[in-house]
This record gives C-alpha cells, sequence and structure tokens, in this order.
C-alpha cells in the first residue's frame, strides 16, 4: 500500500493511504480532541470537535473521518479551529444538566474534560432543556439520557463490538436518542448486559446501576477476570481499599479489547459480600455443650494445626491418606505451590483441581492425541478465518467475549456453522445450523468428513505431509451408514451435504465447548472433530484455530502447574520415568510413579474411610459436585478437612480449620487462559482483615512442614517456574506473553482416529425426555461467586426451566407455571418458561441457581470410571406441580 508524507502543526509523518489525521496526529503525538472517536470503532464524525484547518484551503475538517492525501499540511490548533472547538463545546454544555458534582462519571467525563482544556465554564448560550426521566428498569445499568452528547458510541459499539444490535437511534432532531425497538425496557430486549455501552459512554449518560460507591475511583489498577477460561483484561476502580468498579482496560494486544460480559462487569460484588472471610478458623468444641463451631485464630495456631495433624494422619496412616483439591481459579504460581506441597512435602499424588468438573480429562486426552499443538490459539485468528464449526458450545453464554468474535466473524461473510439442538442466540448469524438430536456429535462428524472425501475437499498435502493413518480412517469412512447418520441426527442427508460444501476446501476452525467435554462420547467426538481439522488442512495451521472453551479461568494453567492425579509441572507424565527422575533431581525428592486419585474418587475414597484428610483451595465441592448431600456426608467422615477460601460456603461450614486466602483483585500473580495467553496482574486493593494470599498461605505452611527455604515472593515462584517448565518462559511478570511448546515432539505426525459410532439407546418409557444441562451468562459453574451478587441475583428469569410449546401443552402449564423434573438419579422443582426453539422432548436446566440443584439430576458415577456417562444431558420426565 503507498506511503505519503504530510504536514502536522509543521510536522511532518510518512503514513499509509487510508490512515485518518486523526490517527496520523496520534502518531506524532499530536493530541486532537474527541469525543465520538474510539480506536475499536469506525470512524464516525458525529462530534466534529477533531477539526482542523487545511493550510492551502483554509477548509474545516473532521481528523477522524477524513484520510490523509499526498502534500496535505494541516494545522490542528489553529485560531479559527480553536474557536469552532469553543462554540461547539458550549453548544453542547448548553444542553447539559449542570450535575457534574453527583454525576457518577466524576473526573472521568469527556465532556468535562474537554470543556476544561478549553476554558469553557459559562456558555453564554440561552439554556435549551433536554429533562429526560432516569430509566432504571434492569438491575444493571441506569440511563439519565438528559446528558447523552449522541456521539453513537454506545451504539457502535452494541452493533460493531458486541454485535447484538439492542440498541439504536430512535427520533430525529432535538428529540433523538439512543434506544431500543419501540422504546423497550433493556431487560425485554435483546441487551446481554454487557455494560460495553457503559464504559464507552464518554459523559453520566450511562452508569452502572446499585454500586455502592458514586464518582470517580481513588485508585484505578489493572487486573485479570477470574470468572472464565478468556480472561479478560480489566481496569477496576477502587476507594477505601473496596473494589467499586469494573471496566475493560482496553489496548489492541488484550484479548477483550473494549468489551466485557454481565458476569465481568457486574458481578465482583462478591469481593466485597459480607460473606467474605476475614482471618483463619479453627473448629473448636464448646465446653459445656460438646458442640464443635468455626472460631477465629491467628495464623500461628491455623497452621501449626493443619501441619500437626497432617504429620499425626501421615505417621498413622501413610502419605496417601490425604488428599489435595486445588483450584482451576487460582494463580499459576498458587497451583504450582499447592502440587509441590502435596508430591514433596507430604509425598502424596492425591491432587486435582475443580477444572475436573468440566471435561479436563478430555482436555489431556486432546493434548496426548496431538501433542498440545492445540494449545496456542489467539482469538484474533478468527477474524481472518476461512470457516467455522462452532459444535458442543453456547459461547453466548459460556464465554461471551468469544461470542462477539464469531459474530464479528460471520459478519464478515466467514461461514459460520453451528452444532446444536437448542436453536441458540449465535444460530442468528449462522450460514447453517445443524439442529441435531442430543448426543449424536460423533454421527455427524463422522458424515461431515465423508462428504468432504467423497467430494475431494480435503488438502491432500497437509495430509501427506503432518498426519498418518489417513489410509485405515479413509477406509472407516467409505463404510459409513449415510442413512444411519441421518436417522441419528435427525437431519435430512442434504442439510449435511449443504454443510460439507461450506467447508469444502476451506481451513477449519474449530470451537468446542462442554456439550462436547461433558458428554459420554465425548473422546471419541474429540477425536473425530481433529480428524476434520486434519482433513482441512487446519490444524495447527493460522489462521485455523482449535478453541476448547474452558471455563475456569484458570485451568489451563492449573494443568500445566501439574495440579492433578498424572501429570507433573509443564503436562509431562507422572509414569514417564526420564520426566519424574528430572523433576526428583530438580526437587531432591522421590516421587511415587503411581497416578494419584481424581476430584470425585477422592470423594470415593473418603466415603470408604481410605482417604482421612483432605485439603480444598479454592473450590466449594459441596456446591459444585453432584449428590451434594452424599459429598458433603463423605467430606464430613474425614478425619481432619481443611478449607481455604475467600467467602464463607457449603464446604467452609464442614471444616476443621477455614484458611482465608485473598481474591484475585487483592494479589498478584498469573492466569493463563484458552488461548495460551499467560496473563500477569498486580494486587488492586489489600485482602480484608487476616486474610493473605493463597502463595503466601501455602508458602509459610510449607515452612511449618519441613520446607528448608520459602519463597517469601511471587516473583521468587516465577522464576522457579521459568527453570524448570519451559513452556512457561515467557512468566516474566509483564503483561502477557504466550506459552511454549508443551511436548518435544509437538513436531511429529498426528494420527487419524478410528471412525467409531455411537449406540442407539432405546428410549427409556419411564424417562422420556432430554434433560440439557447448561449455565447461562449470569452465572458459570456452581454459582458459589456470582451467587453473591445482588444484580445478578435479581435476575428473576434465570432459573426456569425452558421446555417447548408442545410439551407445555401436553402438560397443561404455562410461562410462570411449575414442574417436577425427575431423573433416575434425583428430583428438583422449578418454575416454567415457553421456549419455541426447543424441540418436543428436551428440556433445559440451567445450573449455578437455587444452590446449583440442577446437578440433582445426575451422579457423582457420570464423572468418573472408565466410561463416564457425562451430565451435559440426562434421561427424565416432566411432571405438573399445581
Amino acid at each position: 500500500m503507498e506511503n505519503m508524507v504530510i504536514s502536522i502543526d509543521g510536522k511532518t509523518v510518512s503514513c499509509r493511504a487510508g490512515t485518518s489525521i486523526l490517527e496520523a496526529a496520534d502518531q506524532l503525538g499530536i493530541r486532537i480532541p474527541r469525543l465520538c472517536h474510539h480506536p475499536d470503532l469506525k470512524p464516525f464524525g458525529a462530534c466534529r470537535l477533531c477539526l482542523v484547518e487545511d493550510e492551502k484551503t483554509g477548509r474545516l475538517m473532521a481528523a477522524c473521518v477524513t484520510p490523509v492525501a499526498p502534500h496535505l499540511a494541516v494545522q490542528t490548533h489553529s485560531p479559527r479551529v480553536v474557536n469552532h472547538r469553543r462554540n461547539i463545546i458550549r453548544l453542547m454544555i448548553a444542553e447539559h444538566p449542570e450535575s457534574c458534582i453527583v454525576c457518577s462519571k466524576g473526573n472521568r467525563c469527556g465532556l468535562r474534560q474537554v470543556a476544561a482544556q478549553y476554558g469553557v465554564g459559562e456558555t453564554h448560550l440561552y439554556p435549551m432543556a433536554n429533562a429526560r426521566p432516569l430509566e432504571q428498569a434492569n438491575p444493571f445499568i441506569t440511563r439519565d439520557l438528559s446528558k447523552c452528547i449522541l456521539c453513537g458510541k454506545c451504539i457502535r459499539a452494541d452493533h460493531e463490538l458486541v454485535a447484538v444490535g439492542a440498541i439504536d437511534y430512535n427520533h430525529r432532531g432535538f428529540r433523538s436518542r439512543p434506544a431500543t425497538v419501540h422504546e423497550a425496557d433493556l431487560g425485554a430486549s435483546e441487551c446481554t448486559f454487557c455494560g460495553t455501552c457503559v464504559s464507552i459512554c464518554p459523559t453520566g449518560a450511562l452508569a452502572l446501576k446499585g454500586g455502592a460507591y458514586v464518582g470517580t475511583p481513588v485508585v484505578e489498577s489493572d487486573s485479570v477476570c477470574g470468572f472464565c477460561g478468556v480472561g479478560c483484561r480489566l481496569a477496576m476502580g477502587a476507594a477505601y481499599e473496596k473494589i467499586t468498579e469494573v471496566n475493560p482496560a482496553g489496548g489492541p494486544d488484550s484479548v477483550n479489547g473494549a468489551t466485557l460480559c454481565v458476569r465481568g462487569h457486574f458481578a465482583h460484588d462478591f469481593l466485597n459480600t459480607p460473606k467474605r472471610l476475614h482471618g483463619p478458623l479453627i473448629r473448636t468444641p464448646h465446653p459445656d455443650t460438646g458442640e464443635s463451631d468455626l472460631a477465629p485464630a491467628s495464623w500461628e495456631a491455623a497452621l501449626c494445626r493443619v501441619s500437626d495433624r497432617f504429620r499425626r494422619i501421615i505417621a498413622q496412616s501413610g502419605p496417601q491418606s490425604i488428599g489435595f483439591l486445588g483450584s482451576s481459579k487460582c494463580t499459576l504460581e498458587e497451583n504450582y505451590l499447592f502440587q509441590k506441597l502435596a508430591r514433596v512435602t507430604v509425598q502424596t499424588n492425591h491432587i486435582d483441581n475443580g477444572g475436573f468438573v468440566s471435561g479436563q480429562r478430555l482436555v489431556m486426552h486432546l493434548d496426548e492425541k496431538t501433542g498440545g499443538r492445540w494449545r496456542r490459539n489467539p482469538l484474533s485468528w478468527l477474524d481472518s478465518a476461512e470457516s467455522i464449526l462452532v459444535i458442543g458450545a453456547d459461547p453466548n453464554h459460556s464465554v461471551p467475549v468469544v461470542s462477539y468474535y464469531l459474530k464479528r466473524a460471520a459478519q464478515r461473510g466467514v461461514p459460520l456453522i453451528v452444532v446444536d439442538p437448542r436453536r441458540t442466540e449465535l444460530v442468528k448469524w449462522a450460514t447453517a445450523w445443524l439442529r441435531i438430536n442430543p448426543r449424536s456429535d460423533l454421527e455427524l462428524l463422522n458424515g461431515l468428513a465423508a462428504c468432504l472425501l467423497e467430494r475431494n475437499g480435503y488438502d491432500a498435502a497437509f495430509i501427506d505431509k503432518h498426519t498418518e493413518g489417513f489410509g485405515l480412517y479413509r477406509y472407516g469412512l467409505s463404510s459409513l451408514n449415510r442413512d444411519r447418520v441421518c436417522r441419528m441426527t435427525g437431519l435430512e442427508k442434504s442439510r449435511i451435504e449443504r454443510a460439507a460444501d461450506l467447508l469444502h476446501g476451506k481451513k477449519i476452525s474449530v470451537v468446542v465447548g462442554h456439550g462436547i467435554l461433558q458428554q459420554q462420547y465425548g473422546a471419541h467426538s474429540l477425536g473425530a472433530l481433529i480428524n476434520l481439522s486434519l482433513l482441512s488442512g487446519g490444524f495447527g495451521v493460522r489462521p485455523a484455530g482449535f478453541y476448547v472453551l474452558i471455563r475456569e479461568n484458570n485451568a489451563m494453567g492449573a494443568m500445566d502447574m501439574g495440579a492433578v492425579p498424572n501429570l507433573l509441572p509443564g503436562r509431562r507424565s507422572l509414569t514417564h520415568e526420564a520426566v519424574r527422575k528430572s523433576w526428583e533431581k530438580a526437587w531432591k525428592t522421590t516421587l511415587s510413579p503411581d497416578p494419584g486419585l481424581d476430584m470425585v474418587r477422592m470423594i470415593e475414597a473418603a466415603e470408604k474411610g481410605f482417604l482421612k484428610a483432605l485439603y480444598i483451595m479454592g473450590e466449594n465441592p459441596v456446591r459444585s459436585l453432584p449428590e451434594s448431600d452424599r459429598v458433603k456426608k463423605a467430606l464430613q467422615k474425614l478425619e481432619f478437612l481443611v478449607v481455604q477460601d475467600i467467602v464463607q460456603n457449603e464446604t467452609t461450614a464442614i471444616a476443621d480449620v477455614v484458611l482465608s486466602g485473598a481474591a484475585f483483585s487483592e494479589k498478584g500473580g498469573a492466569f493463563t487462559n484458552l488461548e495460551g495467553r499467560i496473563q500477569s496482574f498486580s494486587p488492586v486493593v489489600s485482602p480484608p482483615g487476616l486474610a493473605r494470599a493463597d502463595w503466601w498461605i501455602l508458602d509459610s505452611l510449607g515452612g511449618k512442614m519441613g520446607n528448608a527455604a520459602p519463597y517469601g515472593s511471587v516473583d521468587k515462584i516465577d522464576e522457579e517456574i521459568r527453570r524448570l517448565v519451559p513452556m512457561y518462559a515467557q512468566l516474566d511478570g509483564r503483561a502477557q506473553g504466550w506459552i511454549g511448546a508443551e511436548q518435544p515432539n509437538g513436531a511429529h505426525p498426528i494420527s487419524f482416529s478410528a471412525v467409531v459410532s455411537t449406540e442407539e439407546a432405546p428410549v427409556a418409557e419411564d424417562f422420556p425426555v432430554t434433560a440439557i444441562i447448561g449455565s447461562q451468562r449470569y452465572h458459570l459453574g456452581s454459582g458459589t461467586r456470582t451467587g453473591l451478587s445482588p444484580r445478578i441475583r435479581a435476575v428473576d428469569v434465570q432459573a426456569r426451566a425452558e421446555i417447548s410449546p408442545q410439551d407445555a401443552e401436553a402438560l397443561n402449564v404455562s410461562d410462570a407455571g411449575r414442574v417436577r423434573i425427575v431423573s433416575h438419579c434425583g428430583e428438583l422443582t422449578r418454575d416454567v418458561r415457553v421456549n419455541g426453539d426447543l424441540s418436543p422432548g428436551q428440556v433445559f436446566v440451567p445450573t449455578g441457581v437455587e444452590n446449583n440443584s440442577a446437578l440433582a439430576l445426575i451422579g457423582l458415577d457420570a464423572l468418573s470410571g472408565a466410561r463416564p456417562a457425562g451430565w451435559k444431558t440426562c434421561p427424565v420426565r416432566l411432571e405438573k406441580v399445581d
């Protein structure tokens, strides 16, 4: 592209054709005022504050929408330009209410800042009253459109960044305003309450609702969101050691840019909840009644109690009688210390983390199949994707920022195929929606591959160079029964063929969610997805990413740090002798070669009396696992239970010792997101009371149990991780880096998986309906943290079970009616929402609400064993509740 040299205020700059004058000025460090411009939005030219003057013609131009031209020379602060800007500001303020002193935008108001810059106090104009009532019909956003300057940022962000289209301009002239269709409440629109409009608004026209603090935060620091695997970069505002607001930190290199989701923006209320733990607690018997209760204690007393009890149990029953359940939400450093405390100090491999619940086993399987070559996949690659296949995923609810990437790609014309039994919000943007029957994903993937082979729509050169086993795979597909595929999936042959045509000759970007990771045939379906990606020539090749939508913010990092029963840090196999010997040398210890127990098997071992003690950090298994009563009773059978957490919950209530940890905003460390991006962060505020960072607690406990040299700082832990885990060479305290290759054989050919078909299970007469268990955007996981947000709890429809109109008619129930949902494991009762997007014979049951009671429908055995049944779906029956 042609470069040209222009002059701005007498300074020359070379820039590419198509660059705006505003961008060129920014390159020179010349600040031109702007209110409607944002680097992530298309130029709009609404506010006209960026006017500049052409030195040759005297023409005034809006710098944000005027491209550079050869030999152009402009002045940005000539007397004429300054006079026009002052008049524009005066006109804006004449219509603006005089409420700065009570406005939530405070000193960050863009209009106030530019008025101060140009010395506009009194306008000397007749005030143009534009009184509008406050609109507060939802729990999240207050609209005061008397402060709106019609910059259009909220509308453009809605359409261009989050791609929802809930608001647009309504009316004309003086009555113009951003609003929903027919001026309906935001709650009745397609708005997802991501809060992007609030963050991007330059005035106080849009404000957060329900905050306890009004005005400009005293301090503001960057951090990383702790809710899902995307790892959005946050700007957290604080006052008096309390988090008061959360906004996207922005920046061209951040994963989320100017966007967040409803959880990231509004659910951080849990940081200030009255249920926060402010210091250690020790269970102490009452001298009169003999009953015991948790009572405050010093750190010295609490750590000594844990150390002494662990030593006694090891002496009596051996180290294998103690288990460690780590956290997919704690930092890399904390998970590294946690597993090291277990393996080196206690000498047990009974280690796992909360990522087990959301498909950790299949992520390991994916690593084994591919040598870890899927791990580094920037979401920005979706911007240039050739085709996208979304299967078993509803990113609009689980990881909304990923859905923004997908919708923007669809807007650019990228073929988007959505595979889901339900009409999810992403279907609106899909080129093709394959509405399959539940649990038939594997059959569909085999059918798509067979169509591509039949049409020669595969990359033969890539297959020859980078794969093996293609001949056997091709032979397996040649005998595929296409009629059976159609019968199992419920799709016509023409629909499968049309989807294959959309993928023909294109590298496929795969987006896979918990509909695959948590189902019975998940491992085989993952293998079929890898096969399809290899066929297209896209596996591990930019821009064709393979994205696994991990729910927990640091589930990938916890696995990388070895907080799992069968892997050492760096995802190296515990059973591999050379690997184990290298870690024994580094840690100066001896390691058992036998993999330990996973999360569910530890519960079963406690139930049977084999496990005597359990150390839980940052997890709430009584709420997050199925059969909560059974889990609670198993934990109560332990001789000793230690729980390290930030809030009081169902699991801390039964602990013998509670160690009060710090939330992510109160400590330093790093997380690894689903892209393979390592993000470091520093504390924004101090922990409450005597609470301490989890790494400090682990470091101190290690000292009590005989570790010779405590680390004393996060930097020292990072130094050891960098030295011993090569894939984390970029963990050096910078804002972000990327993981390296995790396996030395990463360049070896990837084998095609054998063609496997699912069994045709007969419909049980007692349980003729399929329950689909999933999350909504307000909650992710068990709801331990999001359930503590008053704003999230105020959404009154989030707990409703969704059924089809046909099933509602058969049961004679309507919206707000109640049904009992009964499975072979348990039952629950929920209010009903009739959803025309569901097929007859399906019921959607949201998790995270009503004490996460949706898991009452499944058993612990659905998560464990050689062939776990999975818990994404289960057979149920529906009964009307009068």
